[in-house]
């Protein structure tokens, strides 16, 4: 299973990783036969390995995996966060340091190996992924492909030109790929070890959830606030929301560049804030709600990507660990009059969530619906549940 250099050097190896900058690491092959193009990013997390490949944000990303040692917990029919079948494969590859390790956990029912080959993912192991990390870190993000190879010679010079035919993630829209074809509900609730994912009991709100990616683990957090929750593709109009008459509306997370998704979206969120209906925003739906209230956003050198980020509420002064991925933000330096910061990054100061003065509409940059281990952000959504209190008394007083 070699590799055909620029040289004509024939390399041993089932697996290679080819960066647009001309960097071509080797290594071990796993996962999915074939060959991926996509932005690389590295991801901090010690666990969570199968949410992370399944989170619908990492669409069109390659995730390069900075703790050494994946697989231990095999993989189950639980852990995956994509909500709509066309999700089913959200990130494009995944790298590793060492070989993927057999599951060792109670609640396993597959290898690793095997559930990324069934998933389509396509696999490198036994690559230097500190040297990446670094690469990152110090220039920015960058293109590569990543190919996986059984029982034929590649040549390198074929996936550099595959590579040059993608686009990059910069003014792309990846939330149209990702999202639901057609409306549909959702009343499960967090995941417990007795119960399992157990239905919702009674019913307070009525939320409608524009799904641009939407994690399964946002749905059920408002299902645990008491929120039926009723999901509409992410092209459709604030006419189609506001007809189902909901208490308050969620504009999910999801892939891409804010700005192109935000061409069809923004419009259509922009109606939703002349309505006064309650909003909430989260990573992507952030953002776009960033830009329908006038700010802008921008590409990050790295992003931000990972289970142990601080960020400090900057109403209550606390300081909360939390899960990031995302590789744009909103610039606070455009925010319009009225709307304000309401979390920051300790790591690096960029915005982690807004508040709109006067409107029940917040959001936030990170995902309070993780819970790598700290469940610190879940109050989110019980202060989205008192800003749809307050906005029913208004309404029936």
């Amino acid at each position: 299973m070699p590799f055909l250099t620029d040289d004509q050097e024939l390399i041993e190896a089932s697996g290679a990783l080819v960066l647009a900058t001309g960097e071509v690491f080797f290594g071990y092959g796993c996962g999915a036969v074939g060959a991926a193009p996509a932005e690389i990013c590295f991801n901090t997390a010690v666990t969570g390995y199968q949410e992370i490949l399944t989170d619908p944000s990492y669409s069109g990303q390659i995730v390069v995996f900075t703790f050494p040692h994946v697989g231990n917990v095999g993989s189950n029919s639980d852990d995956h966060e994509e909500s709509s079948p066309q999700a089913a494969r959200a990130a494009r590859g995944a790298i590793m340091r060492a070989p993927i390790t057999s599951p060792s956990n109670w609640r396993a029912v597959d290898h690793f190996d095997a559930w990324m080959r069934k998933k389509g993912i396509v696999g490198l192991t036994g690559i230097d992924t500190r040297a990446i990390t670094r690469r990152i870190r110090e220039t920015g993000m960058v293109n590569g492909i990543i190919a996986h190879a059984e029982g034929e010679t590649i040549k390198i010079s074929d996936l550099k030109e595959q590579l040059a035919g993608f686009a990059g993630i910069e003014g792309t829209d990846l939330a149209a790929e990702v999202g639901p074809l057609a409306r549909y509900s959702h009343t499960e609730r967090n995941w417990e070890r007795e119960a399992g994912y157990a239905p919702m009991g009674d019913e307070k709100y009525h939320v409608v959830v524009l799904d641009y990616g939407v994690k399964k683990n946002i749905l059920r957090n408002l299902s645990e606030i008491g929120a039926r929750c009723t999901i509409l593709p992410g092209k459709s109009t604030a006419e189609d929301v506001m007809s189902l008459n909901p208490d308050g509306v969620v504009l999910s997370n999801g892939p891409g560049d804010p700005a192109a998704t935000g061409v069809y979206a923004g419009p259509e969120i922009k109606k939703l804030i002349e309505s006064g209906i309650p909003l909430l925003g989260i990573c992507l739906g952030h953002q776009m709600l960033a830009l329908a209230l006038g700010a802008k956003t921008m590409k990050m050198p790295q992003g931000h990507h990972g289970a142990n980020h601080p960020v400090k509420d900057l109403e209550t002064g606390k300081v909360e660990i939390v899960s990031m991925n995302h590789g744009f933000t909103v610039n606070p330096d455009t925010l319009p009059e009225g709307v304000e910061q309401s979390h920051v990054s300790l790591f690096d100061g960029t915005n982690s969530g807004l508040r709109v003065a006067g409107k029940p509409i917040i959001s936030v940059q990170h995902h309070p619906e993780a819970s790598p281990g700290p469940q610190d952000s879940f109050y989110l959504f019980r202060r989205f549940g008192d800003l749809m209190d307050t906005h029913k008394a208004k309404v029936d007083a």
